[in-house]
């Protein structure tokens, strides 16, 4: 701790902050030293062990390799690390990745001979920091008042963090860096712009115009692809071309990472060189504008990776890597008018990603979301989604608590899928583990993946025969993983946590086989037709690029999709025999009956399926259907073809129509309500059976007894005439309507009225012709009848036609002949 660093200022009021308080937030910017200060300067003061989390495994070796430096010593003695398979101990001062604390604090709540736990680089909002907290927090204020807790960011809104540790003291330190230049392109680039030679070109540009200022040159680009390609672009540029990112191997990451040599170096990194590394000599900084993260959908239980614009606060941390030894300059690859749209700062992970190894830890801990103090509360929708996939690996039972088996998943080091697979299967399994928590080994090969364990069962021999470019150190990396799997599961017999997996011969070593159990909700069965295209046990669609062998599959496990929402690509994929699948999911496999209306051929269809979630394993006729299925088949197919409405019916439902207080009538009511149609309707089979249908009796019987009175009472369905005759009444009109002969209202004074309104009447002649339409009788008699008198008694003189039509009997009689 020769040199000073911006931190130091700060650090006596750290430390009063927390002998006082034992927690704090501090925050400070990149390059002022509170990653390798901080935890040197709390020894003299924190009893027991420090623990300090960094959100990867490049960074927490990092970060230890320089705590040992500053102490004069190597990693090991007082600072040791440790990342997922690999440990280095360490006395004092121990700095783990952020799902190393999540496995301490379930194993022993009260971290027992811990002093002090720091989360580094908080600002990043890891899922794994965001639990890590809540945890700590809770065990805290149950078991640990002299716990001190301390959370670290370079840039973070801290009144918030402060405030949900109960108003922790902030603690801040500005820090020191130097002007940096910042130059933007000059207009926005083009749409439809080639990214990664736009990214060479500016790379290049900015090495040239910055070649007298010496220092390395940092690119930010958004994964290893670009990365690899950018560097193929840019290999005659005269400079020592370095890659960095979290898969790469130790060797390239010391190398990013040392100190320059004679030749200027470009650095192209991800954005895990924004503020967890420290890369010596770095002047020149361009940032392409893209960054890679995970996206969760809980509609398709799918991740994906999508690249997207930086936030305006990471673009800020990058920029700031130019001026941390000198004056430097920042060349983005957008323009000014641009910045004003990325958004303020990325998202949290928990908002975004894939909860199920959330859902696990939570049950094992024993409690809710709700329960903990998260910073950011998980998104119901994503954490059910998660319990339902956890409840389908066996992890929770339906009352939603932990199992037996859901305590061993934990407690490995995958995600809870590749768990449940492993103990399942065994060290038979630990190849497709290692390979499914990895990156792809392989470039442009098929969806195959057994051509990946191929690959890593056998390198030189799949190298030497296979037409596909492979990644030696990923190969490498794989085989070391699966390995570290293996002995896993084999310390199980020397007195280890975890128990002993199902028998491979009980459930098979197949690769389709084991990947089902990983992914029961991924299980794909080819759709009819051409294409290579399949529905997954979960209903989702998906389907392999044209070409693909895979694609001809009946059954396929897919391990890796592009996530789309619609219909997902897959990538990775390993053919599944149907023995096998009945094997390992006869419990879940159901005997679905089916009566439903086919709108293509116009009827009702029953079928009796076999059934894995959305997959029909078998398919046949139904014989005995019961009416009520045949009833509620049919009714579907009334309310797409609608209602066929005869003269009777149609009559009928206008009566109704005018009783408001006996429902609607129109189409769309009557088909919403449907139940009252399934009694006429156990024996419709086709569309002529529905068109047939009579609708006079479901009618009349869904008025029931007392709204037929009602309805009699207040809208008849007939007229009696004078002479007892009954005549329907029509009320398709703005009237009820009637037609009757003029001379059987002979005698009628006063006009009919029904439902307190008048009847229009159409008043017939003996030869059934329309006379008069009238909805005035009186009136008519007083003035139109003599002038209809004169023409009909010429038209039909044996016919009684009297001067005095309302003193006169009704009749339909004609006079005798001859009279």
């Amino acid at each position: 701790m020769t040199s000073a660093l911006p931190i130091d200022e700060a650090l006596p009021d750290l430390c009063d902050a927390l002998a006082r308080h034992g927690r704090a937030v501090l925050v400070a910017p990149p390059g002022a030293g509170k990653t390798t200060r901080v935890p040197l300067a709390l020894m003299a003061q924190i009893p027991g062990r420090i623990i300090m989390l960094e959100p990867r495994r490049l960074a927490a070796r990092a970060a230890a390799e320089r705590l040992a430096a500053g102490l004069g010593e190597a990693v090991g003695a007082r600072v040791g690390y440790r990342i997922r398979g690999e440990s280095v101990p360490g006395s004092r001062i121990e700095v783990v990745t952020e799902g190393i604390l999540t496995r301490m604090i379930q194993s022993d709540p009260s971290l027992e001979g811990i002093g002090c736990v720091i989360f580094d680089e908080f600002h990043e909002r890891s899922l794994n920091a965001d639990l890590g907290l809540a945890l700590v927090w809770e065990a805290r204020g149950a078991l640990r008042e002299d716990l001190a807790l301390l959370v670290m960011s370079a840039t973070l809104d801290a009144q918030p963090v402060a405030a949900l540790m109960d108003d922790a003291p902030i603690i801040r330190s500005d820090g020191q860096s130097f002007p940096v230049e910042t130059r933007w392109l000059d207009r926005p680039l083009p749409a439809g712009h080639r990214f990664l030679s736009e990214a060479a070109r500016l790379i290049a540009e900015a090495e040239a115009g910055t070649r007298a200022t010496g220092g390395t040159v940092l690119a930010f680009l958004p994964g290893e692809s670009e990365i690899r390609r950018v560097m193929a672009m840019l290999s005659d540029i005269g400079c020592e071309l370095l890659p960095l990112y979290g898969a790469l191997d130790l060797r390239a990451q010391r190398a990013a990472l040392s100190a320059p040599g004679g030749q200027r170096r470009i650095v192209l990194a991800t954005s895990i060189a924004e503020t967890s590394l420290t890369i010596p000599e770095v002047r020149v900084v361009v940032d392409t504008g893209r960054a890679r993260r995970a996206r969760f959908d809980p509609g398709s239980g799918m991740s994906r990776l999508v690249t997207e614009r930086v936030s305006r606060a990471e673009a800020d941390q990058r920029r700031g890597r130019a001026g941390r030894v000198a004056p430097g300059i920042c060349w983005r690859m957008w323009s000014r008018a641009e910045e004003g749209a990325l958004p303020g700062f990325a998202p949290p992970e928990i908002a975004v990603a894939d909860l199920c190894g959330l859902a696990l830890e939570l049950a094992v801990w024993g409690a809710g979301a709700a329960d903990l103090a998260f910073l950011t509360p998980p998104p119901e929708a994503a954490l059910s989604e998660a319990r339902d996939l956890l409840r389908a690996l066996e992890a929770l039972d339906d009352a939603g608590r932990i199992t037996a088996h859901g305590r061993a998943l934990a407690r490995l080091p995958l995600h809870p899928r590749l768990a449940h697979m492993l103990l399942r299967s065994g060290g038979a399994a630990a190849d497709l583990a290692a390979l499914l928590s990895d990156r792809d080994p392989l470039r442009g090969a098929p969806a195959d993946i057994g051509l990946r364990l191929a690959a890593m069962r056998d390198p030189k021999r799949f190298a030497a025969r296979s037409p596909y470019e492979v990644n030696p150190a990923g190969i490498h990396r794989l085989r070391d993983e699966a390995a570290r799997l293996r002995r896993l599961l084999a310390s199980r017999d020397g007195g280890g946590a975890l128990p002993p997996p199902t028998p491979p011969g009980y459930l098979g070593t197949k690769d389709g086989a084991m990947l089902a159990l990983a992914y029961p909700d991924r299980i794909g069965m080819r759709r009819k037709g051409g294409l290579p295209r399949f529905v997954l046990s979960g209903g989702k669609g998906a389907f392999f690029e044209p070409g693909d062998a895979m694609g001809q599959a009946r059954l396929v496990v897919a391990a890796d999709l592009d996530g789309d929402m619609r219909e997902a690509r897959i990538r990775l994929a390993a053919a599944l025999d149907e023995e096998d699948l009945r094997a390992l999911f006869a419990a879940q496999i159901r005997e679905v009956d089916i009566c439903e209306w086919s709108r293509r051929e116009g009827r009702v269809l029953a079928r009796r399926q076999e059934r894995l979630g959305a997959l029909v394993l078998s398919d046949r006729g139904w014989m005995d259907v019961p009416d009520e299925a045949v009833a509620r088949a049919a009714l579907e197919g009334l309310r797409i073809d609608g209602l066929t409405w005869s003269r009777a019916a149609a009559r009928l439902r206008a009566r109704i129509a005018l009783v408001p207080a006996l429902g609607a009538v129109d189409d769309d009511s009557l088909l919403a309500e449907g139940d009252w149609l399934l009694p006429w309707l156990g024996k419709a089979r086709a569309l002529a059976d529905l068109r047939g249908l009579d609708l006079v009796p479901p009618l009349l019987a869904r008025l029931g007894w007392q709204g037929q009175q009602v309805l009699d009472r207040e809208v008849p369905a007939h007229f009696v005439t004078p002479l007892g005759r009954r005549v329907a009444i029509d009320y398709d009109h703005d009237l009820p309507s009637i037609e009757c002969r003029l001379q059987e209202l002979f005698g009628v004074t006063r006009h009919p009225v029904v439902g307190g309104r008048p009847l229009r009447i159409s008043l017939l002649s003996p030869g059934g012709k329309p006379v008069q339409v009238t909805s005035n009788l009186p009136g008519f008699w007083a003035n139109s009848y003599a002038d209809v008198r004169k023409d009909m008694r010429g038209r039909y003189p044996r016919h009684p036609w009297p001067e005095d039509p309302t003193s006169a009997d009704p009749t339909l009689r004609a006079k005798p002949r001859g009279s």
